[in-house]
């Protein structure tokens, strides 16, 4: 059989807790499941359970032995975020593990050897989990076995790591009472009636005995007793999302509490990502409204990032344009990941745009200016100048080598304006423009002023687009320049008689 490494995470509801809130270690801190008077104890700090704080008491029992007790409620989003980082880092040490839920998982180890060559092998094992496990605030217990019944057994040992050699799993597994089979009550009564305290009694009993008179339940028993598998392992499908959350302990009305909060939640959710090599493309917020709303917002992002520093800034604004509206009493961020986009490195010539780096600054402007104002601008088929799309901001690669500027005479470029300016044009008898004077429209103060006598045009160039639909365009294109020195393009629409200025040569 297979060997199979179980971690235990000890006070499961507490860890969670803690890791979201590292404020609270070493602080007399309980955590309750329930509400009101049927609020009950889970889990105690080392401090508080020195006070005589114990599982099961009620919130005013444990008041009346503690008074400056902190006092925390389980939290869904917490213990949900750190299981998610348990399994996350057991995939990094095996590819087949199996998510048992709260705090206990198991990591199937044949072929791991190889990665700890020292004389104890899976000692060494179980040491680097836990240290692994350690800078991720977790702390775990490990258990080594053949079996998941004997390796959550000694998982469950304080002196961790606890390890079964091979074939002794049913040894180890005799001296304990039959509830530690997590078997069915009925099962567990007719066993007691037969006089079968331990699970080495039950293993000494036949085993075809035991399926003829139990059937299908009463067999899988039996090979649990044995220390053999009745199941193999199932192996654990990571999500395509990764959340980190947490329920507050006063509702926020004001940003600021809430960024300081979120800025940890956020640091976790890219240390997730980093640790897997991916980056956030689209950043969810959901936010738990009091008494029991909800709000939803979406953050899809221009490149994939992990900077933590630029989620939190579009968080920020994104609040302050749209405000909640309600007292936030909890929240989850939730990170869908993508690639890093990667960039080629070179001995020669001039280096890369770091990708981070171009994601956060695109991030930035995206949150800054809006999604239709963000991109890389591209002609559209057509004739008209002002004709272009936006597309995805990809930067082209360097060039190999550095390449000296190619000397050359100078060429005019053409600044367009967006919308254009409206005309007054004054002409001559041959229709060619003589004066213009630049409209000023209502809104636009900082708007370039076109007007002056005109001492050199050129034209005009025709365009006619579409002439077959109700959406055709037409218009006569003039190159002009004042008598000041400025150059203009300007165009006239026939169908109308109106002109308007839409370039300015630089």
């Amino acid at each position: 059989m297979p060997r199979l490494a179980c971690i235990f995470v000890p006070l499961f509801p507490l860890a969670a807790r803690l890791r979201s809130e590292p404020v609270l270690r070493g602080e007399a801190v309980a955590i309750f499941q329930g509400n009101g008077n049927a609020a009950r104890t889970v889990a105690a700090t080392r401090r508080a359970r020195r006070a005589g704080i114990r599982p099961g008491m009620s919130l005013s029992q444990a008041r009346a032995l503690l008074p400056k007790l902190t006092v925390r409620a389980r939290d869904e989003d917490c213990e949900r975020a750190a299981q998610d980082t348990l399994l996350e880092i057991a995939e990094s040490f095996s590819p087949r593990i199996e998510n048992a839920g709260e705090g206990i998982l198991y990591l199937e180890l044949d072929g791991l050897e190889r990665h700890f060559p020292g004389e104890e092998p899976e000692h060494d094992l179980a040491h680097a989990l836990t240290v692994t496990t350690g800078k991720a605030t977790l702390p775990i217990w490990v258990g080594i076995a053949s079996s998941k019944l004997a390796a959550r057994v000694a998982a469950e040992l304080p002196s961790s790591p606890t390890i079964v050699l091979p074939g002794e799993e049913a040894d180890f597994l005799a001296p304990l009472p039959l509830s530690r089979l997590s078997a069915e009550a009925e099962v567990l009564e007719t066993l007691r009636r037969w006089g079968i305290r331990s699970i080495g009694d039950l293993a000494q009993l036949p085993k075809n005995e035991v399926a003829s008179r139990l059937g299908d339940p009463g067999q899988e028993l039996h090979e649990k007793a044995r220390g053999m598998d009745p199941y193999p392992l199932v192996p654990y499908q990571p999500p395509p999302t990764f959340s980190e959350g947490m329920e507050l302990e006063w509702p926020l009305v004001a940003l600021e509490p809430f960024i300081f909060v979120a800025r940890a939640a956020l640091g976790r959710l890219c240390q997730r990502l980093a640790s897997r090599g991916l980056a956030c493309a689209r950043l969810e917020l959901t936010l738990r409204l009091e008494p029991d709303g909800h709000h939803h917002r979406s953050i899809q992002l221009s490149a994939p990032t992990r900077e933590s520093k630029t989620l939190l800034t579009l968080i920020r604004l994104d609040l302050e344009d749209g405000p909640p509206g309600a007292p936030v009493t909890g929240f989850t961020l939730t990170g869908h990941p993508d690639r890093p986009r990667k960039a080629q490195l070179s001995l020669f010539g001039p280096p890369a745009l770091s990708p981070d780096r171009l994601a956060t600054t695109l991030a930035r402007l995206f949150a800054l200016l809006g999604p239709e104002r963000v991109g890389s601008p591209r002609p559209v088929d057509g004739h008209r100048p002002e004709h272009t799309t936006l597309l995805e901001y990809t930067p082209p690669p360097p060039p190999e080598t550095h390449a000296e500027p190619r000397q050359g005479r100078g060429l005019l470029t053409v600044r367009v304006l967006r919308p254009p300016i409206p005309l007054e044009v004054l002409s001559d008898a041959q229709a060619t423009p003589r004066e213009v004077l630049s409209v000023l429209r209502e809104g636009s103060a900082k708007q370039p002023q076109v007007q002056g006598r005109i001492k050199v045009a050129s034209g005009p160039w025709s365009l006619e687009e579409q002439w077959w639909s109700k959406d055709g365009v037409e218009r006569d294109y003039w190159d002009i320049e004042l008598t000041d020195g400025g150059l203009y393009r300007i165009f006239r629409q026939p169908a109308t008689g109106e002109w308007f200025a839409d370039g300015i040569y630089d």
